[in-house]
């Protein structure tokens, strides 16, 4: 594990704690730690390269995130997503992503479109080289364009976590074979309802396209005998 780079005499204890946060969950999330693993601060404060105060203050705030429970002669043990947790998210995203899209369409500014547009136009060439890691990034782009042109702070918050919180489901999702080639297609709609500044086809077309997804998602897992 990477030590996390911080001044030792900075008297910032909050961002430091924020840095630990973040390596911790993303560690989580990616699968580094599985449910059930115990997250012990002596060898997370050796691994980091950072004092126990900061590592205790972070798996406080992951137990509050609901990815770590503290059991007590236990320690902190891992909870993480569970299948119930994303299947719950994705019904969540089918009933509100449309509504940042539709935002989007009414609120969007030019140079908002552009970012959207270039990040559609990244995506196309990824797809035909069928390069997954950069897919993922530039999908997370492409929808976090859109969340930000909804003007709606709230709404930017819930959505980013729930894409966050996914981001091994949506590797595994846009991994499977013709699902890359689909997504590219339906951002395609998008894009264009957008432009068109048509609210009610962006929202319905986005709505779709996170139907689309969870359904792929489900079949993946079916075939897989998960």
């Amino acid at each position: 594990m990477a030590k996390i780079q911080h001044n030792e005499n900075e008297n910032n204890l909050s961002s430091l704690r924020g840095k630990v946060f973040i390596q911790l969950q993303n560690d989580i999330l990616n699968g580094k730690y599985q449910s059930g693993d115990s997250l012990i601060e002596t060898r997370l404060s050796e691994d980091l390269g950072v004092s126990r105060t900061p590592i205790r203050e972070a798996i406080r705030q992951l137990e509050l995130e609901g990815l770590v429970r503290s059991i007590p002669n236990k320690g902190a043990i891992v909870t993480g997503i569970s299948d119930q947790d994303i299947e719950d998210i994705y019904t969540i995203r089918m009933m509100i992503e449309g509504l940042a899209s539709r935002w989007a369409a009414e609120k969007i500014t030019q140079t908002e479109l552009q970012e959207l547009k270039e990040a559609f136009d990244m995506e196309e060439f990824y797809t035909v080289k069928n390069d997954t890691a950069h897919l993922l990034e530039l999908d997370s782009r492409f929808h976090d364009i859109i969340f930000k042109a909804s003007k709606s702070k709230p709404l930017i918050h819930t959505l980013s976590t729930f894409h966050h919180y996914v981001q091994s489901a949506r590797n595994a999702s846009l991994s499977s074979p013709g699902r890359a080639k689909k997504v590219l297609e339906e951002h395609r709609a998008i894009l264009q309802a957008i432009i068109d500044k048509d609210p009610d086809r962006a929202e319905l077309l986005t709505n779709l396209h996170v139907k689309n997804a969870s359904m792929n998602l489900i079949k993946n897992k079916n075939q897989s005998g998960i």
